[in-house]
């Protein structure tokens, strides 16, 4: 019994274990099935895919990978580039600093970028497609070398906040002037706002042969815009080979819309003109000829100032942002120099008027930057024309760096600006004698020329002294003879004729006998920021009907910083930005401030001494003392507050941006 319990049970067992074995069969079968499966649909996807991309590139044209090209950030162009020059993902990343993950995420985006990928893609596989539509579209970044690139023209691609249509034409501008061999550094808010991106700006700006400056009504009250022309403009004057020289296009933007410094930094430079579609093949025709003359001055149109200027009516939604830069000149005929949005600071206007009309006056004005002393000056020599005087506006920053290395040249463009700007033929040789020295040919000229010429009275208004502070060699000479010519007026009739006007920004620094300056005679105009009342004031006008707690909540941000006030007022009754909106991302690079504190930022990155110590400003929580010129230096950027000997930052804005970005760079 027990022998056939046995062979029952082995009998089992050997059933069970053929019926194991078969099943094991059948699965390591199914398993190869399903692993060629998988094989030949992944085969299938990646065949179908890479035609995709490939049907993808064939069918993108030259437009839309010039388009494709300029969306690229700065640091997605850098990576492209090396990754077009043969260079692996780790060499990349420790040039860079970044990670090797990073790198690949960047190839990732471009890809996409160019539409050769999907987000459920990864990057780095679509490689070969990508370098495929760069061997079409830009084969000189593969093979252009170091000395190729320094016999090419380096030209810098100046744009900001443009329109879809503009895009298009911009596309086609740069497209064209790489196949003509021109090496292109676009400088748009991409770049801005990047990381290093104004170290970069400055570099290219500081290397190019040209500037191409695309004007848009936002680029022209721009004030990165205008601070990126006025560098292009100081290399060019310090250079014996007159670089970089400078060409604008203007799209859609009437010169009305020049700020002040802006229009004074471009005259006399070449101009082209786009105002649609149509007009961009001659537009890009054009700028190759004016390229093409290589002294960039032939043909070129004058900047004129406009000869009217509209007063806004009262209470109603501004058409237009303010200007970073006053506007000094007058308007010509019978409208009056009157603004909706302008705001009077109660005794400085009033006196200022009645000063002018004294024989022999003298009236300083002094302010940070932006606090209204070029419209003040305008408004006073507006009223001195109202009395029948002759006026004549005059701005330093506007002058050729060469002008300043002598007294002699120095005072002939001085005297000859005022003969010009009065319409009175040019008589220097006449009445020039520089035997008797430089000061009292001058001193002549006026008194025999340009004063007998004139009935009855001549002011002067004398802007952007600082400049001259700059010049010691001719600063005390130049500010002791305008004294002298004040003191003229107590003995000599004819010299009671002129009266000046004297605006700058800072301290005087420059050493002068105390008998021979002209900043401490006549009248002192200090402008302090606006009070509440004149915020209240200002709201009203722009039709805000705004309670005082939201007018404390913006100038707890700013202070009564009047332009600062005036940018955001505007933006806010165009119903662009709320309040709220406005509070919470003024001090980061999307904020409506943006264009105002990267210009600041730029600034302070070309003066790291003035950087390191507003850094030490803002980060301490009780006022610190600075070293003298560093503390006036600040003032006058309109960056900090003196107090005695002390500086705090001029507003929590200030304070809240220049902590992150001094700290970052």
């Amino acid at each position: 019994m027990l022998n056939l319990t046995l062979a029952s049970f082995r009998h089992y067992a050997q059933s069970d274990r053929l019926r194991v074995a078969s099943v094991a069969n059948q699965l390591h079968t199914c398993e190869g099935d399903l692993h060629n499966y998988l094989t030949i649909a992944k085969l299938r996807y990646t065949t179908r895919k890479r035609k995709l991309n490939e049907q993808s590139a064939q069918t993108m044209n030259q437009l839309e990978f010039t388009q494709a090209f300029l969306n690229l950030t700065p640091r997605q162009e850098e990576v492209l580039l090396k990754i077009l020059a043969g260079e692996k993902d780790a060499a990349i990343a420790q040039t860079l600093h970044i990670t090797k993950d990073t790198v690949r995420k960047h190839v990732e985006n471009i890809c996409k970028a160019f539409a050769l990928s999907t987000p459920e893609d990864s990057g780095h596989s679509h490689r070969p497609e990508l370098i495929s539509l760069f061997a079409k579209y830009r084969p000189d970044l593969f093979s252009t070398t170091q000395e190729q690139n320094k016999s090419r023209l380096q030209i810098v691609l100046s744009y900001h906040q443009i329109k879809e249509a503009e895009v298009e034409a911009i596309a086609q501008l740069e497209t064209a002037l790489k196949n003509q061999g021109y090496d292109i550094f676009l400088a748009n808010n991409s770049l801005r706002a990047a990381s290093n991106g104004l170290q970069s700006l400055y570099s290219a700006l500081s290397n190019c042969d040209c500037l191409l400056l695309l004007l848009s009504p936002l680029a022209a009250c721009s004030e990165m815009v205008t601070e990126e022309v006025r560098l292009v403009k100081t290399l060019r004057d310090s250079r014996n080979d007159s670089k970089p020289a400078i060409v604008s296009i203007r799209l859609n933007c009437p010169l009305s819309l020049l700020n002040h410094d802006l229009r004074g930094y471009l005259q006399g430079t070449p101009l082209v003109e786009w105002n649609q579609p149509a007009d961009t093949e001659n537009t890009i025709q054009s700028v190759f000829e004016l390229l093409a003359c290589k002294g960039y001055t032939g043909n070129s149109q004058i900047y004129t100032h406009s000869q009217t200027q509209s007063i806004a009516p009262y209470a109603v939604i501004p058409d237009r942002p303010p200007q970073p830069v006053a506007e000094p000149e007058l308007p010509r005929g019978q409208v009056e120099l009157a603004s909706a949005f302008y705001i009077e600071r109660p005794g400085s206007d009033r006196r200022s008027y009645e000063a002018i009309s004294k024989p022999g006056a003298l009236i300083r004005i002094k302010a940070p930057r932006q606090m209204g002393k070029t419209s003040l000056m305008a408004r006073i020599m507006h009223y001195a024309q109202v009395q029948g005087y002759a006026i004549v506006p005059l701005s330093f920053q506007l002058a050729d760096r060469k002008i300043f290395r002598d007294l002699e040249l120095f005072l002939k463009w001085f005297s000859i600006n005022v003969a010009l700007q009065l319409e009175l033929p040019d008589c220097l040789e006449r009445h020039w004698h520089s035997l008797f020295g430089d000061k009292v040919a001058c001193k002549a000229y006026f008194e025999r020329y340009i004063l007998a010429k004139i009935d009855p009275v001549l002011v002067l208004g004398l802007d952007e002294l600082d400049v001259i502070f700059k010049y010691p060699e001719i600063a005390a000479d130049f500010f002791g003879l305008l004294r002298a010519w004040h003191e003229e007026a107590k003995n000599q009739e004819i010299w009671q004729k002129l009266r000046l006007i004297i605006v700058h920004s800072t301290e005087v620094y420059v050493p002068m006998d105390i008998n021979q300056s002209p900043f401490n005679v006549g009248l002192p105009v200090e402008l302090p920021e606006f009070q509440p009342e004149m915020v209240v004031d200002l709201t009203r006008r722009h039709g805000l009907t705004w309670c005082q707690n939201e007018v404390d909540q913006l100038m707890n941000l700013v202070g009564g910083h009047p332009y600062l006030i005036r940018l955001a007022l505007y933006h806010i009754s165009r119903q662009e930005i709320t309040l709220t909106e406005l509070l919470k991302t003024a001090a980061t690079n999307s904020g409506l401030y943006n264009d105002h504190l990267r210009r600041h930022l730029w600034n302070l990155e070309q003066h790291p001494e003035l950087a390191t110590a507003l850094k030490k400003v803002v980060n301490s929580d009780s006022p610190v003392q600075l070293e003298s010129r560093q503390s006036f230096k600040l003032h006058s950027l309109g960056l900090v507050n003196l107090h005695g000997n002390q500086v705090t930052p001029r507003s929590r804005l200030y304070r809240q941006y220049f902590q992150v970005n001094l700290a970052t760079n």
